[in-house]
């Protein structure tokens, strides 16, 4: 007679590190090896595919996030260097299943046409509006100018940003928006 051996919980192989971040507000945790991409680790280990994968050299912006406020290519960090973080993609800019300023600015402005660029070009957008809640035309174009866009031309791209800026200083001193 042949009796069942009660299966192993799955073991962390030798090497491999455990990555405890805070994403887009929720404390989160995963397994990664230590050569392994932020921008993968979001995507494949905590399933926010919202990050898009673009060049993996760091030249178009594709996989922009912030990490502690700032904008950052996951394509070019490794997970272990965002253990302890604040990490905050493009899935974290809506909040309670309603797009912010910005993500609206980008739809009524056609910022957006393949949408290949958009999660990139949002949170950089995200850190400028931080940084800089007024930014001219010209610091909208060159704090851009570090993500790729091949469809748009970049002029519904730049007016939604500034739409979205004009829109958040209303917000703040009508307290709505307009």
């Amino acid at each position: 007679m042949i009796s069942a051996q009660p299966v192993a919980a799955p073991t962390v192989m030798d090497g491999d590190v455990v990555c405890e971040m805070v994403v887009n507000g929720e404390p989160l945790k995963g397994v990664a090896e230590p050569r392994t991409l932020l921008v993968d680790f979001l995507r494949h280990e905590l399933g926010l595919t919202g990050t898009h994968v673009g060049c993996e050299h760091g030249v178009c912006g594709a996989c922009t996030i912030l990490v502690d406020g700032q904008p950052m290519r996951s394509c070019l960090m490794l997970a272990v260097q965002a253990r302890g973080a604040e990490i905050r993609t493009v899935e974290g800019l809506a909040t309670a299943g309603q797009m912010d300023a910005l993500q609206v600015a980008f739809h009524e402005k056609h910022g957006l046409q393949c949408g290949f660029c958009t999660p990139g070009m949002l949170m950089a957008g995200t850190a400028l509006l931080e940084q800089n809640p007024d930014p001219t035309e010209n610091q909208i174009r060159e704090f851009l100018s570090g993500n790729v866009c091949r469809c748009t031309g970049y002029m519904g791209i730049v007016d939604a940003v500034k739409t979205a800026a004009a829109r958040q200083a209303g917000a703040s001193t009508n307290g709505h928006e307009s």
